[in-house]
């Protein structure tokens, strides 16, 4: 199995309860997959895994040949690695550029890195000096995804971007992930209930169910297929 990312025969769970059971996925340079299925499916513990933040019980996750399983989390981003996780983790008692600065620390961003974040989220210009507890919503994802992006990531790990966000703001979101993606080449690997937003930009579906892998195809394909959709993901 290779890619960018690629995850073989994947188990995790907490303590001595299993979520994840034997998953193998892969993840191309400049490719959205989206990760699918029903609340506890096991998603997040798939993007938590992936990220170190949870230790596997069984497999391999490797980007570019390197097992990240030696790697430590807040080491990730040395290998390209960016984790925006659900909740979004900005750090509300820090100003918008604080929090930009900080996700940019470890390869010394410059003030030319965050202008271009503030290019592609004017509103965070126009905070940049606000704590992120005065933000919105979608201020704060929106902050949430510079403070990875600054980093320079190859692959974007993201969890349930849309949640709690208006119609609007989710379309600007997958819109920007999707222009990332053709003009950067950037890969995503997307966590996301908004089934419908998330195949849209993707270029492959992976559903989970109970922890396994149920089905994965292009993403057209999934979006079509009437079956799979009412019996995992519920439209």
């Amino acid at each position: 199995m290779s890619g960018l990312l690629a995850v073989e025969g994947l188990s995790a769970g907490y303590g001595a309860v299993p979520v994840l059971h034997e998953i193998d996925l892969t993840v191309q340079p400049g490719e959205i997959v989206a990760v699918l299925g029903a609340n506890g499916a096991g998603k997040t513990t798939l993007l938590r895994t992936v990220s170190g933040l949870l230790p596997a019980t069984a497999g391999r996750v490797t980007i570019d040949g390197v097992d990240l399983r030696t790697v430590r989390p807040e080491r990730m981003v040395r290998h390209g690695v960016a984790h925006v996780p659900e909740g979004r983790g900005v750090v509300t008692e820090l100003t918008v550029d604080e929090n930009l600065r900080l996700g940019g620390l470890w390869r010394r961003s410059k003030p030319a890195d965050r202008d271009e974040i503030y290019e592609l989220f004017p509103p965070l210009a126009e905070r940049r000096h606000q704590p992120g507890h005065q933000l919105s919503g979608g201020e704060r994802q929106m902050l949430a995804l510079g403070r990875a992006l600054i980093a320079k990531p190859r692959l974007l790990l993201l969890d349930e971007p849309s949640l709690g966000l208006a119609p609007k703001i989710i379309a600007q979101i997958m819109g920007l992930l999707r222009d990332l993606r053709d003009r950067t080449g950037l890969a995503v690997l997307l966590v996301e209930q908004n089934v419908r937003s998330a195949l849209s930009i993707a270029d492959v579906g992976v559903v989970l169910s109970l922890g396994r892998v149920a089905a994965r195809d292009s993403a057209a394909t999934l979006a079509a297929d009437a079956d799979l959709r009412h019996a995992y993901l519920g439209f």
